[in-house]
């Protein structure tokens, strides 16, 4: 079964004029991990595509989907894969690629229909691409760590990057993930926005009772949206992402835009955050 939501662009006076309902109905994505089923997001934010497939079973395909009007999904695109569930399996272009939990594999333009099986939890990011490059499995061993913030700023946390300049190349997707080590919530403070590029955030390995207030908009005139485990957010360039938990959590990062420059952030200090 494969479900496709299309969310459209929102400026950023609109967005102040929202209310809560209409800002999760607009900016919160949720329902992709569903068992038996690949439930896609189809964002106009730079054409970004998130989503999730759910083996449960039996073998899942993604293929055609009517949105992009192409014979199959990656025939204009490039797409990430990242195990968040059990030992799985992924096909592509003719070959198997075994995925452990937290490995990320990077599939090219061109690469045909994607079949996915055994006990994984796939989170898809998927971007528009105009060159193919090779399919790769990187495994969390193989990917760029990097630790950043203090215990004492409740910031601590470390980013694995996968799809990024100083592990492979892609055309325009960049995808990594946070994780905040024990006593710290805070993710991406001071908090930054990037004009340039658009980004999505998935939340996940969050007990149930847990959230984070994640927070959107622009500087001068902030908003938030409270998410639960298997949530996530679509960042629009006007808007800045940043938020705190009340439990520890693990965050998804992907961005597509104007360039793969991680560093490429324009940030504001908490002090200027209104």
């Amino acid at each position: 079964m494969l479900t496709v939501q299309t969310r459209y662009a929102v400026h950023a006076e609109h967005a102040k004029t929202m209310s809560t309902e209409e800002l999760r109905r607009h900016f919160l994505v949720g329902g992709l991990m569903k068992p038996g089923e690949i439930n896609l997001t189809y964002s106009h934010y730079d054409r970004m595509v998130i989503g999730g497939a759910v083996p449960d079973g039996s073998e899942l395909v993604l293929d055609k989907v009517a949105e992009t009007r192409t014979d199959s999904f990656l025939d204009r695109r490039e797409m990430a894969v990242v195990n968040i569930g059990g030992d799985g399996q992924v096909s592509a272009g003719g070959e198997r690629y075994d995925l452990k939990r937290g490995d990320v594999l990077y599939l090219g333009k061109g690469a045909g229909k994607v079949g996915f099986s055994g006990e994984g939890r796939f989170y898809l990011a998927s971007a528009p691409a105009h060159k193919s490059f090779p399919a790769r499995l990187i495994t969390v061993g193989e990917s760029v760590e990097v630790k950043l913030g203090e215990a004492k700023t409740s910031n601590k946390r470390t980013i694995n990057q996968f799809v990024h300049p100083l592990v492979m190349e892609s055309c325009q997707l960049v995808l990594g993930y946070t994780s905040l080590e024990e006593g710290s919530v805070w993710n991406t403070m001071p908090s930054h926005r990037h004009d340039r590029r658009m980004e999505a955030y998935f939340y996940i390995n969050m007990d149930a009772e847990n959230r984070v207030v994640h927070m959107m908009g622009e500087p001068e005139e902030t908003r938030h949206l409270i998410i639960a485990n298997e949530e996530g957010a679509l960042s629009p360039p006007w808007s800045i992402h940043s938020g705190v938990g009340t439990g520890a959590y693990t965050f998804i990062w992907a961005m597509a835009g104007d360039n793969v420059d991680y560093t490429d952030m324009d940030f504001i200090q908490p002090g200027e955050l209104r």
